[in-house]
């Protein structure tokens, strides 16, 4: 071989070389999985699913691309498979030239686009990655193989989510409403039917069933005796709204997350939204992936581990809401004592007992905490593309006594369902943590770039 050819063929590797180098920058990047959460959280958004159905979304989107990290990093992550309910072992990879980076993102991406409608609604996105991908100089044969392995993850996915009853609570019964003393009654300014009201039945994860965390009987409801702890805690949330202060207020604005409230002026009414309570939490998990500098693989793990726990607790919270049936502050206060009392916030359309916000961000907490340590501080600004201003807090733990709080601020809650709600979450959390083991070692999940 002539000089030139040499130079030829160096020049050649150069170029490869660095093309690879490249594309693995790009692909391996764990910003680009939480902009990816981030789209299906938009998604969820737009689209105004419940925050229950949304958390359905989330978990499993999360565990596909869990399993593709998994199976490209066996010397560190194990499957779930064998762990959480009914899910049997993932498919193993038959080409070496898979990208486990990328595959993990597409995979995130086929589940997502599944579960949400309308049908195809990252398909865009999907066509965004690829080129983003080919741009940075991915090989034909790694992208190839790469897509080829996300979809047999996806479909193995997808098939064990058919068969969490999702698909057969469409056509279940109603809820009967019972205009009775004590009982939950639709709310101004909807009067909407009861959200999913069969939602305990869904498939849990790691909850042996939805009744395993207990929890105590709300106070028998008595509006004549007002020692009684019912009225206690009624009067209390009357007292408060009548007198909030600007930082309250905040506080209730900022942890609203209501994915559809109804707005009326006059005879006109029109929606805004936010995003869902989970929504808002898979925020924060991205905000304290970034802060810790973790990597690709511990990002999507981190995710995975704390949609799984917003997964159960929502189940199980639901499985309290349904049994108690219990009154929500608004219809009792509008009924014996002003007609005119407005709650700050809207009354969501299900029981109050237990606050839905303070099990779900109990149970993620925990697992955060369990992830990153306690007295991790973060700047938390999921609020901002609303106009809400950024809140600091010391600890993930502090941020979800504060989510649970905020519902009294707001108007929609007792402090005894918040209290109970938040002991019920972090039991959650404390199960899924305990339960599942996604590290090989016994070092924490986290680690650096």
């Amino acid at each position: 071989m002539n000089r030139i050819s040499f130079l030829t063929a160096g020049i050649f590797l150069l170029i490869t070389s660095c093309k690879q180098s490249d594309y693995k920058k790009v692909v391996h990047d764990p910003a680009l999985y939480r902009q990816t959460v981030k789209r299906l959280n938009n998604i969820v958004l737009e689209n105004n699913f419940p925050p229950v159905i949304a958390s359905r979304n989330y978990a499993y989107a999360n565990i596909a691309a869990y399993e593709v990290i998994a199976a490209g990093d066996t010397n560190n992550y194990r499957s779930l498979a064998g762990q959480i309910k009914h899910l049997r072992t993932v498919p193993k990879p038959d080409d070496q030239n898979v990208d486990f980076h990328f595959a993990s993102l597409l995979a995130f991406c086929t589940v997502g686009n599944a579960v949400t409608f309308p049908e195809g609604s990252m398909d865009e996105y999907v066509d965004e990655l690829k080129q983003k991908a080919d741009d940075a100089g991915m090989p034909g044969e790694v992208m190839d193989a790469s897509i080829n392995y996300a979809d047999k993850v996806a479909k193995h996915i997808l098939l064990w989510s058919k068969n969490d009853n999702y698909l057969k609570l469409r056509s279940a019964s109603k809820f009967t409403v019972k205009d009775e003393d004590g009982r939950w009654l639709p709310t101004p300014p909807m009067y909407a039917q009861a959200l999913e009201p069969h939602w305990c039945e869904i498939r849990p994860m790691v909850l042996d069933s939805a009744s395993e965390i207990s929890y105590p009987a709300p106070p028998v409801y008595n509006i004549k005796n007002k020692q009684g702890d019912f009225y206690k805690n009624l009067i209390e949330v009357k007292l408060i709204v009548d007198s909030l202060t600007d930082e309250q207020k905040q506080i209730a604005d900022f942890w609203d997350d209501n994915p559809f409230k109804l707005n009326v002026v006059g005879h006109v009414s029109f929606a805004t939204k936010k995003f869902s309570p989970g929504g808002h939490w898979l925020n924060i998990v991205g905000i304290a992936s970034e802060n810790n500098k973790d990597d690709f693989n511990t990002t999507v793990s981190t995710y995975a581990l704390s949609s799984i726990a917003l997964f159960d607790a929502f189940i199980s919270c639901w499985e309290a809401k349904f049994k108690t049936n219990y009154v929500r502050p608004e219809t009792v206060i509008k009924r014996h004592i002003n007609p005119e009392w407005r709650p700050y916030l809207q009354t969501p359309p299900f029981p109050e007992y237990t606050s839905g916000h303070a099990v779900i961000s109990a149970a993620t907490a925990e697992v955060l905490t369990d992830v990153y340590g306690d007295n991790v501080g973060f700047r938390d600004t999921s609020g901002t593309e609303f106009g809400l201003p950024q809140r600091t807090f010391e600890s993930f733990r502090k941020a979800a006594q504060e989510a649970s709080r905020s519902r009294v601020y707001g108007g929609i809650h007792y402090t005894n369902s918040c209290k109970v709600g938040t002991l019920q979450g972090i039991q959650i959390g404390q199960l899924v943590t305990n339960r599942l083991k996604l590290r090989k070692s016994n070092s924490k999940l986290t680690s650096k770039n």
